[in-house]
């Protein structure tokens, strides 16, 4: 059976350990030279660079993340071991991990090592899609000859040099369709390589829970329980007329998925509908300067996105929740597409004197939508603001020293509120 020893990047035939350097961290597997379509996921990628850059959290349970009532951004890997998980309430969050050490996150700084990961990635094929700042698909297909290793070694390689070169860990999927690559890169985390191989596909699947399927939620779930689907060995039982009658083209979808069959391509372009940021308040607030800073700290997380990504948008979103949960939601189209801070501010804080209620108000976000590349983005500025121009080539001269210096090199007074 094919090896890899995933240290030193010596190929051989089964065996627990490395005849080479004699490190045990292999992988094998009877189709490990012919599988070329990957997933590469970063391991707790905001809290892998805060304690990258902040070397006394490295044994302390850490939370990327804000207020008691808001959500856990990231926890690192000491934290998830007592039950924290991304998305959970921030007090929850304390409740079972109260020594745990919270920070906020550094968008600026996460967008730039994101971009160090991209570069790496480039050097091994063009064909990427990303699918947020730390993962992407990677489509290896037709690159031996070119690497002079089959796509096992390069992704091997890969997640080796972002650890030494970069300074954040990584695990790897690989397989033969997307759908399965994503399924096993979260296998073995963290720092796994893990591989479903076509032969062993349907046995694989079999006895695993629908909510494996990537895009079955719990309302998903709950529709698909109801009718007696719980594995996806229950799937396959259904006729492919019967889902789609059921779940419509969803039922279509599920049922190749139960087969392991996905024939979509690994797409550099792939359209992203919105980019989007939020924060729930530690306690629901009214006051029209704190919401300021809070518009602005977002607008600059959302315009780093964008940048990462090489994105801008038509369209600027507001987002509020009152205290009774209950939505509001305002948008504005601009006259050409940007991914540039300031304007997304300036929309954003038009939109928000245009809402009369006085709050208090739970939640506040703030997005871009209908997305274009950013070559579209930008172009003849605001001839109604004749500042416009210069206040962009500020904000471009700003994300250049940022990059250089650090995400606190430079700070606008408005972000302190």
């Amino acid at each position: 059976m094919p090896a890899l020893c995933r240290d030193c990047l010596t190929s051989f035939e089964t065996g627990s350990r490395c005849p080479s350097c004699r490190g045990p961290r292999i992988v094998a597997h009877n189709e490990l030279w012919d599988l070329s379509i990957a997933h590469m996921d970063c391991d707790a990628f905001y809290a892998s660079v805060e304690k990258r850059d902040f070397p006394e959290l490295r044994d302390r349970p850490l939370i990327v993340g804000g207020g008691k009532r808001g959500v856990v951004s990231t926890a690192c890997y000491i934290a998830r071991i007592r039950g924290v998980r991304s998305a959970m309430p921030m007090f929850q969050a304390l409740k079972l991990c109260p020594d745990a050490v919270v920070v906020k996150g550094r968008m600026s700084v996460y967008v730039e090592v994101s971009r160090q990961i991209r570069a790496l990635m480039e050097e091994l094929t063009p064909a990427i899609e990303p699918l947020s700042l730390d993962e992407a698909f990677l489509d290896l297909t037709g690159t031996a000859r070119l690497h002079g290793a089959p796509p096992a070694v390069m992704l091997a390689r890969l997640v080796k040099r972002m650890e030494t070169e970069i300074g954040v860990s990584g695990s790897i999927g690989l397989s033969h369709n997307k759908f399965l690559a994503k399924i096993a890169s979260d296998l073995d985390k963290p720092k796994g390589f893990a591989v479903i191989g076509r032969a062993e596909t349907a046995d694989f699947l079999r006895d695993k829970p629908v909510g494996m399927i990537w895009g079955v939620g719990q309302a998903g779930q709950a529709a698909l329980h109801a009718v007696g689907i719980r594995t996806i060995g229950d799937l396959r039982r259904w006729e492919q007329k019967e889902l789609i009658s059921r779940f419509g083209t969803m039922g279509d979808r599920l049922w190749h998925l139960a087969r392991g069959q996905d024939a979509r391509r690994v797409t550099r372009n792939a359209p992203v509908k919105s980019i989007s940021n939020e924060t729930t308040f530690h306690e629901d607030t009214g006051d029209r300067d704190v919401m300021d800073g809070h518009l602005w700290r977002m607008s600059e997380k959302v315009a780093d996105r964008a940048k990462a990504q090489d994105r801008a948008g038509r369209v600027v979103v507001l987002k509020l929740k009152r205290a009774d949960f209950s939505l509001i939601t305002r948008r504005h189209a601009l006259r050409e597409p940007t991914q540039m801070a300031d304007v997304i501010y300036r929309a954003a804080r038009e939109l928000f004197d245009q809402v009369r209620e006085p709050g208090p108000w739970r939640l506040l976000g703030v997005g871009i939508s209908e997305i274009v590349p950013a070559e579209r983005a930008d172009l003849s500025g605001d001839l109604l603001d004749p500042d416009s121009v210069r206040r962009a080539a500020a904000e471009r001269a700003t994300d250049a020293i940022r990059a250089r210096f650090g995400s606190a090199a430079i700070q606008k007074g408005r972000s302190l509120r």
